[in-house]
């Protein structure tokens, strides 16, 4: 059995299952909402948790002999179900088709800019400890 629970697949499999469904359960208890207009904050959230996360991982991985196990349960499977990119541009799409121009640049920019802060911030967190 414990053979297994380290095959590739199945710390990928388990991860990602992880990931989603907290990624679900997010979108249904965020509220929709960011400053009082309508807006995918939920995404937002999570793909930041995600980067932070695996900035954490792959920072704490690069100073260690990090089995891989762990870099695929938690980086490959969990942040990979986790995060999002396609949810973020159908969100971004409906803004746009919606003609909330404004509020769609803002989730891009949003999205890229605490994400890419998040991950850089993990990373040296993750070399750190």
């Amino acid at each position: 059995m414990r053979a297994l629970l380290t095959q590739p697949y199945v710390l990928v499999f388990v991860g990602g299952g992880i990931g989603s469904l907290l990624r679900y359960l997010a979108g249904r208890f965020i509220p929709a909402t960011l400053a009082g207009i309508s807006f995918p904050t939920s995404i937002l959230l999570i793909n930041s948790l995600a980067s932070g996360l695996l900035g954490i991982v792959s920072g704490w991985a690069l100073t260690r002999i990090a089995g891989e196990d762990v870099r695929l349960l938690v980086g490959v499977g969990f942040c990979g179900g986790l995060s999002t990119f396609s949810s973020f541009s159908y969100d971004t799409a409906i803004l746009i088709q919606n003609g909330r121009l404004w509020v769609a640049l803002l989730t891009i920019i949003l999205n890229v800019t605490i994400c890419l802060i998040a991950s850089f911030s993990g990373l040296y967190v993750g070399q750190k400890i």
